[in-house]
């Protein structure tokens, strides 16, 4: 392998770091492709200067994650409606197939679930950055204290009190075949209009949760309750009669995508909790459906 090649042979990892940091493909290939032209930038007898050019594009690409999640905060405090990470699409059906672009670029585990991402959601930009290189990436915090400018002891308190933002109880693991299984039985008692079906399914404490971006309508503020989620997306399936749902992997687990004339309008992401489904995420902004297009997929 060139040098060459093992410096580009760093675009997946830092693509799946960036993902797992801003919730966006978009802006995490936007800031891996800044991250190399820096890498570029610099005068080849500096780049030889370099031992480990993986360990060099790490940093600089979580340094300008860390910028963007400081201005991403004031920049969703003026998004209309709720606010949900960009999904992921996977393979183009649960089972078979090789993955599609872009999702190959990233690798599908726990750290890319939208439940996961959501949760993220809830910690500071410092916080989020050194926990997800320590605790997701296994960076020491030796490493995380040079990537973050701050003291190894402070990296290790900002871990800690992200930590302290994931529920106390991690939700036990639901095997792929049931939760698979749930979604599908959704998906059917959704196009069969079965209210009493879809209520069975969904957990009483439910939350539907949907992202329009201001530029599709969404339901806002969330839906809440099984029997209130079910009819409402009964009455969704009546005003949108012509509304094809296909299965699909969204962040590397069974979703759901809803079709329009041929084109992707909607991505629906599940948690799974004990055969039941406890949230359901909705994603119609536009600008969040690209990786979903017909070019994308």
């Amino acid at each position: 392998m060139t040098p060459q090649d093992a410096v580009m042979g760093e675009r997946r990892q830092l693509t799946g770091l960036a993902y797992r940091l801003l919730g966006s493909l978009a802006d995490a290939e936007d800031v891996v492709q800044e991250a190399y032209a820096r890498w570029y930038a610099l005068a080849p007898a500096r780049r030889d200067e370099i031992v480990s050019p993986g360990a060099w594009l790490t940093t600089v690409a979580s340094r300008l994650c860390l910028d963007q999640l400081g201005s991403a905060r004031a920049r969703r405090e003026r998004y209309v409606g709720e606010w949900i990470p960009e999904p992921l699409p996977g393979r183009a059906a649960w089972t078979g197939g090789p993955a599609a672009d872009p999702a190959d670029r990233v690798t599908l585990d726990e750290s890319v679930t939208m439940a996961f991402l959501v949760m993220l959601e809830s910690m500071t930009p410092a916080e989020r950055v050194a926990f997800v290189l320590h605790d997701v990436f296994r960076y020491p915090f030796a490493e995380v204290a040079e990537i973050v400018g701050r003291s190894p002891a402070a990296c290790r308190q900002l871990a800690s009190s992200a930590r302290r933002r994931l529920p106390p109880e991690p939700e036990p693991a639901v095997p792929a075949a049931r939760y698979a299984a749930t979604v599908r039985a959704f998906k059917e008692a959704w196009q069969a209009g079965d209210i009493a079906a879809l209520i069975g399914l969904l957990d009483e404490d439910a939350t539907a949760t949907g992202d329009g971006g201001g530029l599709v309508n969404a339901v806002s503020p969330p839906v809440e309750g099984a029997e209130r989620i079910a009819r409402f997306l009964v009455g969704l399936a009546s005003a949108a009669p012509d509304l094809d749902l296909e299965e699909r992997t969204v962040n590397g687990r069974p979703g759901l995508i809803g079709r329009l004339d041929g084109a992707v309008a909607a991505v629906y992401a599940f948690q799974v909790t004990g055969g039941r489904i406890t949230r359901i995420w909705t994603v119609l902004n536009p600008a969040k459906l690209r990786p979903w297009t017909a070019g994308g997929e």
